[in-house]
């Protein structure tokens, strides 16, 4: 049957029997294809058990980059969000992700001025970005949707001016994490997915593109690398190269090339 995180609660009722866990499907889709990665997203972090992460840790072909939408950093705003969990739920399963993939790359989803959102609520989510510290952050005001509890029950009163100045500042929190980050990839070998030419390349400057592991982009000039046999050969879409992070920005990873390599 069903099975939550620790500290998650599931507000949602089966339909039609128990049906497959998503366990088992992640399971079943890595097998099949052990040479294709596997990347998905948008699951709420309550779908995150213990046995989905250690699948994820010992399958080479499941990328490590977790989405976990944690949409507020106050318990208190979460209870209302109706979400099933509280902040320190939350860090617990970042922690027990991380410990068992170090590097794990983390994305989520923040919604800044919801109902009744107090200052002290406000940093709260600023000070989980500063402790969390995400790769990625799909960041927004709060605005009414209808056929939603909020809609029905709650009055979207925090006003729009201050609704877009505490997004500022979560946006800047998570830049700022990010900044820090990134020079800590410089130097470290990356599986990376090539995907073409990049946005910025040209005729008298070509340029190849392609993700890590944990989703980062990388780009470097077209070389030569040491093929599966040991001879020279020019990566091609599709390959997955073994490289060197020489320069670690902020949104892009500058590599060294040195072979194709598998999962």
């Amino acid at each position: 049957g069903y099975q939550a995180a620790s500290g998650f609660s599931n507000t949602y009722k089966l339909r039609g029997g128990g049906g497959a866990r998503f366990v088992d499907l992640l399971d079943a889709v890595s097998a099949a294809a052990p040479q294709v990665r596997v990347r998905f997203t948008s699951p709420h972090p309550k779908d995150f058990p213990r046995q989905v992460l250690e699948l994820i840790a010992e399958r080479p072909n499941i990328c490590k980059q977790l989405h976990m939408p944690v949409q507020s950093g106050s318990s208190s705003v979460l209870e209302r969000m109706r979400r099933g969990y509280t902040r320190e739920a939350y860090l617990s399963l970042i922690q027990e992700a991380r410990a068992l993939m170090p590097g794990l790359a983390i994305t989520t989803d923040v919604i800044s001025g919801f109902c009744g959102e107090t200052d002290d609520e406000h940093r709260d989510t600023v000070s989980l970005m500063n402790e969390v510290g995400y790769d990625q952050a799909f960041m927004f005001a709060y605005s009414e949707r209808t056929r939603t509890h909020a809609h029905h029950a709650m009055a979207d009163d925090v006003p729009e001016d201050v609704k877009l100045l505490r997004l500022q500042e979560v946006n800047t929190a998570f830049r700022a994490q990010l900044v820090a980050k990134a020079p800590l990839l410089q130097g470290t070998e990356q599986t990376v997915l090539v995907e073409g030419a990049s946005k910025r390349s040209t005729t008298a400057k070509p340029q190849l593109c392609g993700r890590s592991d944990a989703g980062k982009v990388c780009v470097w000039e077209p070389a030569e690398v040491r093929g599966e046999g040991g001879e020279m050969v020019m990566p091609k879409v599709g390959d997955y190269v073994r490289a060197e992070v020489v320069d670690a920005q902020v949104a892009t990873l500058h590599v060294r090339p040195i072979e194709i390599t598998r999962l």
